[in-house]
């Protein structure tokens, strides 16, 4: 009797020990809604407990819900990780017994709420619930994000006011007045390469006006200006083009033909041009044996290029003898290269000149085309094309 008495005071004990175990432990449980309202599958709950150190995680399920049984009571921080990236926090959730206790996330909430706060920062006010909605922390960084908008906005109108300037006095060939527009533009904001390339553009279009040391200068705040802009931008070929024409208006010819080297490097559907100025350049300082080639390399580049296959025409030319009859023998290519311009332009601005070059070496025009209002050929400097 006695030992029955026992084994049930003993059973007895057990079951008190075994409900105070599970009265301890607690369960959490919500649901979470995407940034368009719907039930977000496969987001990740994790459970940071703050008393004692644990951490437990639960995915949410198709219908965007999620449960988690057989947590220690204490506070925790629970948050809601999407693709990596923590979108929302609760914290300080205090377990508790009984029913699980919910802790829910809507992000479409999160989503207009966020756009509210943009708009109001965009427009500086503030609705009444979007007042009461938002806490002390989000109160404080909307109006310095105002601040800083504002700021922005007024710069900005200053910068393009600056800049706007700058482009019309260059039109007008003001060249002062754009140069101090462009400058001003230039120290509110160092980083604009549309601002180095036009200040460059203007002081080497003001060089032109200039002779001497003054040339000197202005041609040189132009190159650094035009550093200054390929610093920002090195792949652009355009503004390498251009900074080589600088280049060889100062005479610093090697450095031209590297810059005209990388522009056709970068871009070279456009090669053709860069190996045709860089031809112009050379031939303009009388260097014609490497114009030659320069002229060789545009004709490579782009085998259409009229003007490339005049000027290299010229050259050979150049070369041509006369005999004892005073009859003039041209060196190979030099028939091919002017009739390959008439057949690309038969009306181009060396049409007439081409002819008059295949006459001299008595060879045969093989077009009848002929514009009466063509311009005579242009003597002298050789053009660059930007």
């Amino acid at each position: 009797m006695k030992t029955l008495q026992r084994l049930a005071s003993l059973t007895a004990l057990l079951a008190l020990f075994t409900f105070g175990a599970m009265a301890q432990t607690a369960s959490l449980e919500g649901e979470v809604k995407g940034e368009d309202g719907k039930p977000l599958k496969d987001a990740l709950i994790k459970l940071e407990r703050k008393d004692i150190k644990g951490s437990y995680k639960v995915k949410t399920n198709k219908k965007g819900q999620w449960f988690h049984a057989g947590l220690p009571l204490g506070t925790y921080d629970v948050m809601l990780e999407v693709d990596g990236k923590v979108m929302d926090t609760m914290k300080g959730v205090r377990t508790r017994l009984g029913d699980p206790l919910p802790v829910n996330f809507d992000l479409s909430k999160m989503a207009a709420q966020r756009q509210a706060i943009e708009k109001a920062a965009a427009t500086g006010q503030v609705t009444e619930e979007l007042s009461r909605e938002m806490s002390k922390e989000q109160k404080e960084a909307l109006e310095k994000a105002a601040k800083e908008r504002s700021a922005a906005l007024a710069k900005n109108k200053e910068l393009n006011d600056a800049f706007n300037t700058g482009m019309e006095n260059l039109k007008t060939k003001n060249f002062p007045a754009s140069i101090e527009a462009f400058d001003k533009a230039a120290a509110m904001d160092p980083k604009q390469v549309v601002i180095w390339a036009n200040k460059a553009e203007a002081h080497v279009a003001f060089a032109g006006t200039k002779t001497g040391d003054e040339q000197a200068a202005e041609l040189a705040k132009g190159m650094e200006a035009y550093n200054k802009a390929l610093e920002l931008k090195p792949d652009d070929a355009g503004m390498h083009n251009n900074f080589a024409l600088a280049l060889a208006k100062a005479k610093k010819y090697p450095e031209a033909q590297a810059e005209l080297d990388k522009a056709a490097q970068l871009d070279p559907p456009n090669a053709g041009r860069y190996y045709y100025n860089l031809g112009a350049i050379l031939t303009n300082v009388n260097q014609l044996e490497p114009a030659s080639i320069a002229f060789k390399k545009a004709i490579g580049a782009d085998p259409n290029y009229a003007d490339a296959h005049y000027q290299y025409g010229l050259y050979l030319f150049s070369k041509a003898t006369i005999t004892p009859d005073g009859k003039t023998m041209p060196v190979a290519g030099t028939t091919e290269a002017f009739q390959k311009y008439l057949d690309l332009k038969p009306d181009g601005q060396f049409a007439e000149a081409a002819k008059g070059m295949l006459a001299a070496v008595g060879a045969q025009v093989t077009t009848e085309y002929k514009n009466p209002n063509a311009p005579a050929a242009k003597k002298g400097t050789t053009k660059t094309k930007k």
